[in-house]
């Protein structure tokens, strides 16, 4: 029997890249240092993970991009979420002071027994 039969070829167990790594292979495949292939074989991964790690870092760059609008940097969520809490309280608060002025006025001040 032939040897391919016998020991069929196993894949490529994955190997994992730390991210700065990963930039480096973004980038040489980005400037056309070296092509996918190229680069899938000095770094020992497969074609499909640096087709992946282009993909990835090129959707990241353009988030990062559309979310950057010029003047002042946005509110986070979070900002946005406790500056809301934040002018709720004031308004509470003018409300609560507003009643009380209001019932201190109807019922005038409490005599001193």
């Amino acid at each position: 029997m032939s040897d391919r039969i016998m020991n069929p070829p196993t894949r490529k167990t994955g190997r994992r890249l730390a991210p700065s790594e990963k930039y480096e292979v973004f980038v040489s495949v980005l400037t056309g240092q070296a092509t996918q292939r190229e680069a899938a074989e000095k770094w020992q991964v497969d074609r499909s993970t640096v087709r992946q790690i282009c993909q990835t870092a090129k959707q990241g760059a353009l988030d990062a991009l559309s979310a950057s609008v010029p003047g002042r940097p946005g509110m986070t969520a979070e900002q946005a979420a406790l500056a809301e809490a934040n002018a709720e309280l004031a308004r509470l608060r003018a409300t609560v002071t507003e009643q009380a002025v209001v019932l201190h006025l109807q019922r005038g001040k409490a005599p001193w027994d």
